[in-house]
């Protein structure tokens, strides 16, 4: 399994248990980051490791190598000597050294491989962390938001404008009868002396505008 697949499967196990908690997002995609981050110590721990393994076969691959060459040459030189038995011996150690040699530099193929693999899903990792913390703080912004307008939405639930409004409007209507009551009442109050003073008034008014219009038609 792929560091990026156990990483996946870690994420989803922690993520689904805060879920199941109802814990806050911002937990959950901070528990998310520090998941990926784990999982990266980890991911170069192992890219360390294979790496490691790596140049541990190709010293044992170059070694055996170098032994098989060492028998042939003393093969060559037992056939110089005379010996041929000696150099058949030397030949039988130098195969035995260079299939071990071949053995070792399948193994050196097969382990670079895995190398490239590990390192490529390394930088695969990296650039997810950085992706994900780059949309941490929008995340949280959104979040934010997402909580400022519930606040709203539930003060809003709680106070009915239109009551209001209506509230304010049978105010003004009870303040307006209050208003024509009290003229009612000081219109009652008055003296006989104030009403027939207002009413001379009134009648002088009329008077003089008489006088005016018998004036304009030459009755005067």
């Amino acid at each position: 399994m792929g560091i990026l697949d156990r990483l996946s499967r870690l994420i989803r196990a922690n993520i689904n248990d805060l879920i199941k908690r109802a814990e806050d997002p911002e937990k959950i995609v901070e528990q998310a980051l520090e998941d990926m981050r784990s999982a990266l110590r980890e991911a170069r721990m192992e890219v360390a490791e294979a790496m490691a393994e790596l140049r541990k076969l190709e010293r044992e691959q170059q070694s055996y190598a170098e032994q098989a060459r060492a028998w042939e040459q003393k093969a060559a030189e037992a056939l110089k000597g005379g010996r041929e038995d000696l150099a058949r011996e030397a030949l039988k150690r130098k195969q035995q050294a260079q299939a071990l040699a071949d053995g070792f530099a399948q193994q050196v193929a097969q382990q670079q491989t895995l190398v490239n693999q590990l390192t490529t899903q390394l930088k695969a990792l990296e650039g997810k962390i950085q992706e994900s913390e780059a949309k941490k703080a929008l995340l949280i912004a959104r979040k934010k938001g997402v909580e400022a307008a519930e606040t709203v939405r539930r003060f809003e639930s709680k106070v009915d404008a239109h009551s209001a409004v209506e509230a304010f409007e049978d105010m003004e209507r009870r303040i307006e009868a209050m208003e024509d009551k009290h003229a009612a009442l000081s219109e009652l109050d008055k003296s006989d002396v104030e009403k027939e003073l207002e009413s001379l008034g009134s009648n002088k008014a009329v008077e003089d505008d008489l006088a005016r219009l018998k004036r304009e038609l030459g009755m005067a």
